[in-house]
């Protein structure tokens, strides 16, 4: 049998969910949390979505040609979708981001050919935001900017593969969707077809609880640049979660999980805990799903593995 004529493109989606067992200890039986480990993607998170829809879209609409750099704003997930799709498909890619992004995410975009251009650390992914569109306003006849904040071709990414991933994972059984926010298209895309499916789901965004917080790749909506995609109609519940709680929910997912995920899972699995807990309370039974971002090894030199933040573990 000749083997399928397969490109590293192909293996975006279809992303597997497991569920959290150990940490979940105190819940009743019949309230089961589930993540989705979007770090099973080629480029390593949920990202590798958005990105290769936006791509597809500028290509099918003429505004991506073969003399255009793909240029875009990132805080690190999303750069690294576009340098790996940029690099499989002959495309040059062009990225801003903050300059105090973890090593390991510059040195990807590096790897996969992409040129860096670093915003103002102070001013996070509002800052490589204004950035871009400064660049980009110089020279428009350079680049092809899939601007993911919002690109309607980023929610619609969830809308045609996570959505129908999960519905089909839990055998249409979900009660309960959570997703963190940075450009919002997760949340935006996948909420909004789980709520075509069946519109008594729960969709649920999880945020930093403060403007002045610690996890990477997310937006407090309140104090940040709100993206265009980002409807506050797409969900029925918000919730603030604080950098130490996402932090100590990332480390424990890799001391009693085995997973090594990145701070915005912690948050996410934060938020899921909270509404599994006022479930229990209420005697409610509920299969949640969680969006699990990306992997861990893209923060290990950031505070979060660091020997002095929050959680350490009991017993270690």
């Amino acid at each position: 049998m000749p083997y399928k004529n397969q490109t590293i493109l192909d293996l975006i989606g279809n992303t597997p969910q497991v569920r959290i067992q150990h940490i979940t200890k105190h819940l009743p039986k019949d309230i089961t949390i589930l993540a989705k480990l979007e770090r099973h993607n080629p480029g390593g998170s949920v990202k590798d979505r958005a990105a290769l829809w936006m791509i597809q879209d500028g290509i099918k609409s003429g505004k991506l040609t073969r003399d255009k750099i793909i240029f875009d704003s990132t805080s690190g997930n999303t750069g690294i979708a576009l340098a790996m799709i940029g690099a499989s498909m002959g495309y040059k890619v062009r990225l801003v981001m903050p300059a105090n992004v973890s090593d390991e995410r510059k040195r990807i975009c590096r790897a996969f050919g992409a040129d860096l251009v670093y915003s103002d650390p102070l001013e996070g992914s509002d800052g490589a935001i204004l950035l871009a569109r400064k660049l980009y306003d110089e020279s428009p006849e350079l680049y092809f900017k899939p601007d993911q904040y919002n690109n309607p071709a980023n929610p619609q990414a969830h809308i045609d593969s996570t959505g129908p991933e999960i519905w089909r994972d839990t055998h249409a059984e979900i009660t309960h969707f959570i997703a963190s926010i940075g450009t919002s298209g997760t949340l935006m895309g996948t909420g909004r077809y789980l709520k075509q499916q069946n519109h008594d789901i729960q969709v649920i965004a999880a945020e930093p609880d403060s403007p002045f917080h610690g996890i990477e790749g997310l937006k407090h909506m309140e104090s940040s640049i709100v993206p265009g995609i980002y409807n506050a109609s797409g969900f029925d519940t918000k919730l603030g979660i604080s950098t130490e709680s996402a932090y100590e929910y990332t480390q424990r997912l890799a001391l009693e999980e085995g997973l090594l995920c990145g701070q915005s899972c912690g948050c996410a699995l934060a938020a899921a805990i909270q509404t599994a807990e006022q479930l229990a309370q209420q005697n409610q039974a509920g299969i949640i799903v969680c969006i699990f971002p990306d992997g861990g090894e893209k923060y290990l030199s950031t505070p979060v593995f660091a020997d002095d933040t929050v959680f350490q573990g009991e017993g270690i």
